[in-house]
């Protein structure tokens, strides 16, 4: 029986060598803004992936040509890109094929938000209107009062404890754990099905203009494979590794850098923000590297409507650095244009 679970494991985690095969589908807010609405796809021979692409996909790649490719990581490391699907969907839909770690899920994506967003709200922020118009407010003193008295207790029952050497009992661990060769596995299988005859993707993709794109967690998985060849950007979203070591990548993991990075952050209200500073200074002198600022805390804006602003700024540096659209980096290049369009960002930029 434990060999036949594992059996099976192995089966669902890994990535199929059959051609593409769209089992499942759905639209997430009507496809997106960009030219090209865009759908979510799950596929029965990649099954521990969800793909964001423009729909009528051949059709598109007959008018416009092959499409980029982005592989992204979720936050927490997690093994559900949920959480990102506005934003994934919207840049989809500017002419992306963007596959992410997680196999396809239909949950509601507003439910997800709005725990995530109670248990980490930005403080920057007096109230948050998600995608649905549903307003978030902050948490009430008594609230928090209550959080924190709650925590203490946890906190005060586990010394107790430990004091008695009683072992503590330790929550199941996740039946598939996501790594950052996923990455580039989920790559290979596009690369497959961009050469195979009879593939949904063949030639549809742009394999020379890959993007890898990371949130929190993922940023660390971002990292510990930025120096595959095939990689020509990374997209940092409220991540930094600093002094840490999280999913193999450690500070060192910065010299493999050879493409051009952006990290997007919340902010000094982002727990990632002091480890994104880090990288920011240690990123060698020869990488060009953009690090923008929002009042948004680790949550970004990834709730709101078309993944808000930062579902903006990801989609004119994919414009930029992978299409060649030089108007795009406007956003990135010019202070002045910057305060314009988002007044409450700062930005900086080295080795350009």
């Amino acid at each position: 029986m434990k060999k036949l679970l594992m059996t099976a494991m192995m089966i669902v985690a890994s990535v199929g060598q059959m051609n593409a095969q769209t089992t499942q589908r759905q639209v997430v807010e009507d496809g997106g803004t960009g030219p090209f609405k865009s759908e979510v796809v799950g596929d029965a021979s990649c099954p521990g992936f969800t793909v964001y692409r423009p729909q009528n996909l051949k059709e598109i790649v007959a008018q416009q040509g092959v499409l980029p490719v982005i592989v992204y990581a979720n936050g927490a490391c997690f093994n559900n890109n949920v959480e990102m699907r506005l934003l994934l969907s919207e840049v989809a839909s500017y002419g992306y094929v963007a596959a992410a770690i997680g196999p396809y899920d239909e949950a509601d994506v507003m439910a997800q938000w709005r725990g995530v967003l109670k248990s980490a709200y930005p403080e920057t922020k007096g109230e948050v209107v998600m995608a649905n118009g549903e307003k978030i407010l902050p948490l009430t003193s008594e609230e928090r009062k209550a959080r924190d008295e709650q925590q203490a207790k946890q906190r005060e029952e586990a010394a107790k404890n430990a004091k008695k050497g009683k072992k503590q009992s330790q929550p199941a661990a996740p039946v598939f754990r996501t790594y950052p060769k996923m990455l580039l596995e989920v790559l290979d299988w596009l690369t497959e099905q961009n050469a195979t005859q009879g593939s949904e993707y063949y030639h549809c993709l742009d394999l020379d203009h890959v993007a890898a794109m990371g949130q929190s967690c993922g940023g660390a998985q971002v990292l510990g494979v930025a120096y595959d060849p095939r990689i020509k950007t990374c997209v940092m979203l409220n991540t930094g590794i600093g002094d840490m070591e999280m999913m193999g990548a450690t500070k060192e993991s910065l010299k493999n850098l050879h493409t051009p990075m952006f990290y997007m952050i919340g902010g000094p209200g982002d727990i990632a923000y002091a480890n994104a500073q880090k990288d920011y200074e240690r990123i060698a002198d020869n990488i060009p590297v953009v690090m923008l600022n929002s009042k948004d805390g680790h949550s970004g804006t990834y709730y709101e409507k078309y993944g808000g602003n930062y579902a903006k700024a990801v989609v004119k540096w994919l414009d930029w650095q992978l299409k060649g659209k030089v108007g795009q980096s406007a956003l990135f290049l010019d202070d002045e244009y910057l305060k314009m369009k988002f007044p409450e960002w700062q930005g900086v930029r080295k080795n350009f």
